[in-house]
Formats: C-alpha cells, structure tokens, sequence
C-alpha cells in the first residue's frame, strides 16, 4: 500500500526536534528548519500549541493569504496515521510514532482484557463507566511524555495544559493567559497547550460552517495578539490532523458482514478495524469489496506490518491485537462505517484524504 504519511516530516518529527533543543534522547530524526530556528534562536521559550481538527487546507480555504496563521505557515506536514486525535497527540507529545507508544485510535482493542477500549475515556466501547480491566493494563501503553523527560532528566522547567483535567484551564482567554504568564517567568521553558476546538465543533457542524470558520478567526487574531507581547519565545502553532464532511453506513444492515465479525469494529469510523472469524477471511474480502469497495480501501495486517502505515519503531506489545484482521480505509470518499457504541457525527477524519492528513507548521519567531 502507499503510504501519505510522512515520517520523516509529521508530528513525531517536530517533537524530535523539541526534544534534541532540551537535551533530550530522540528515536526518530527531527525536523531540520525547526532544528535550525532553534539553534540559532535559542528561546528561553518553546511554545508549542495544537488546535485540535485545524487540518492545513481548512485553515487555507478559513484564513485570507495576509492572515497571522497564514502568512506565518511555514509548510504543511501531515500528519501520523490514523489522522486522529488520540494517535497524534501522543505523538507529539512523546516523540514516538503509532506504532511504538501504542495509543493507535478512538476505540481499541485491548488484548489482555478482551476488551475494545475507547482510550480518552477509560471505559468499554459504548459504555460510561471505567473499565478496572483496563486500568490494570493501560500502561502497557506509553504514558511518558516529553515534558515528563524535561523534568526528570534536565535542569528546565517543562509545562502542559488541557481544557480538562485536574489542572485544567476554562477558556481561550484562560489558555493563552496562561502561556504568557509562564513565558515571563525565568529560566528554559516548554510550553505545550492542547485547545480541543476547533475540532468539537467541527464534529456537530462540519469543517467549514459558519460557527467553526468563526473560531478558527478567534484563534489566529487572539494567538496574533499574543505574540505580539511575548520575547525570546519561538511558538509553533500545529494541528493533529484535519476533518471531513461524512455520509454515514450503519453496518448493522449489511448482515452478512455482522456475523462474519469477531467482535465490534475498533480505530476509527474512517480507519476501521476488523478482526474476522476463523475461515471467514476470504468471504470477507468479497462481501467488503462488493459492499464497500468504492468508498474503502481494504488492507490486510501483512501489508499494514510491511508499509509501516503505523510509522517505524519497535511495536508496542498491544499493537499486533489490536490493528486486527483488516483495516478498511476511506481515501477520497466521504464515508464512515458506524456500528454499535459510535458516535454519529456530522464530520469526521482518520481517512486519507488531502483534508484529513495535512497539517500546518506556523512558526513565530519572538526572540
């Protein structure tokens, strides 16, 4: 399969490159212009803020040419696979691909527990409350992250915020107030704020609704304003990955396939992973392809473990479960498979799409 994905150029690139700037141990290369900057710069700060579902064409087709995110975009990388928020945020926020830190969708199976997990939430696929199986086994899971290194293995200060939480901020407003605050504050920093609009929006109105094309504005005037009162600071301003407006298929109606099913479909509604009952493989192929074929394509776990579609690395011991028989992919459709404990969801990503995969890279530079 082709991979879009570039590991050489993605999230888990740019946090390579934060983490050589702080002393840090990498896995993978880093970035070289965010590199360069860097070395020759050397900020007192490292900003680095994510806007969830802010995809570099939404922000293209949102932002006027002269806007601040715009004229200050450097490039648009993409981002890991699946173009989701749980694998790509790990990504950044630890150095290591899909594939090795093992946080690979929304929903996953988890092996040693049998259980398909929705990962953010603690709890059983379509269930509210806390799995305990889970918990036992979560940190099989990669859980350290780069601010975690910076204050373990350095003499610098290393600082994350998210809108939840026990330390959790309220607003925008809050967020970027936050930022400053800790900017003018002595000694070597890194800063990484999580903001998860637009993407909240995004899923109950679509990409580009009036609501969202409003919030992404907000954000480029009130991060402008901002840096313009910030020194000896670089801030990178990324996104996870982009966002699709879906036409939903309900599985249940096609039961043919329903009964061909292991256990409930995992990753993504765009990335879908199947685990296929014993001798029912090639069946499945056939039913997929007559049903789906035009809207997903269908890979098996040899060519996804071959194409590194996961990225490179040593594989996570949860991996090889949990990615299942198949993995069925929309590229250029705007279709999402839903089965029992999905959201239904005006908009969507971890395709691969053009939309969904890439990503900006806005560097200002403060210092």
């Amino acid at each position: 399969m082709l991979v879009k994905n570039n590991y050489n150029e993605c999230l888990t690139n740019l946090a390579c490159s934060i983490q050589k700037y702080f002393g840090l141990n990498t896995k993978h290369n880093s970035i070289e212009y965010i590199d360069k900057i860097l070395n020759e710069k050397q900020p007192k700060n490292v900003v680095v803020m994510l806007f969830d579902g802010m995809g570099s064409r939404i922000l293209d087709r949102t932002l006027h040419e002269n806007s601040f995110f715009r004229r200050n975009k450097v490039k648009e990388i993409t981002t890991v696979f699946p173009a989701t928020t749980t694998a790509a945020t790990t990504s950044i926020r630890t150095g290591l691909n899909p594939i090795e830190h093992g946080w690979l969708g929304w929903n996953m199976y988890i092996a040693p527990i049998d259980e398909t997990i929705t990962l953010f939430l603690n709890s059983e696929k379509g269930k509210e409350e806390v799995s305990n199986n889970f918990l036992k086994v979560k940190d099989k899971l990669v859980q350290k992250t780069i601010v975690d290194q910076i204050k373990e293995n350095t003499e610098y200060e290393a600082v994350e915020l998210f809108p939840f939480g026990e330390n959790k901020y309220n607003s925008l407003d809050e967020m970027l107030e936050i930022i400053k605050e800790e900017c003018n504050k002595e000694g070597k920093k890194y800063i990484y704020a999580y903001d998860n609009e637009p993407d909240h929006s995004m899923h109950d109105f679509g990409p580009d609704d009036e609501k969202v094309k409003k919030l992404i504005e907000i954000r480029n005037t009130k991060v402008e304003q901002l840096c313009n009162n910030l020194s000896d600071s670089i801030i990178i301003i990324i996104a996870d990955h982009g966002h699709k407006q879906v036409e939903h298929i309900y599985l249940k109606d096609y039961s043919k396939i329903t009964q061909m099913l292991e256990r409930t479909t995992s990753l993504e509604q765009r990335a879908v992973s199947f685990k296929i009952k014993k001798d029912y493989k090639e069946q499945f192929i056939r039913e997929f392809n007559e049903n789906f074929g035009k809207e997903f394509k269908l890979y098996s776990e040899l060519e996804i473990i071959e194409s590194h579609l996961f990225g490179e690395g040593e594989e996570n011991e949860l991996f090889r479960e949990a990615i299942g028989d198949f993995i069925a992919i929309a590229e250029s459709s705007n279709k999402c498979i839903i089965t029992d404990g999905d959201e239904v969801l005006k908009s969507q990503h971890a395709g691969y799409s053009e939309d969904e995969i890439y990503i900006p890279l806005i560097v200002v530079d403060k210092c």
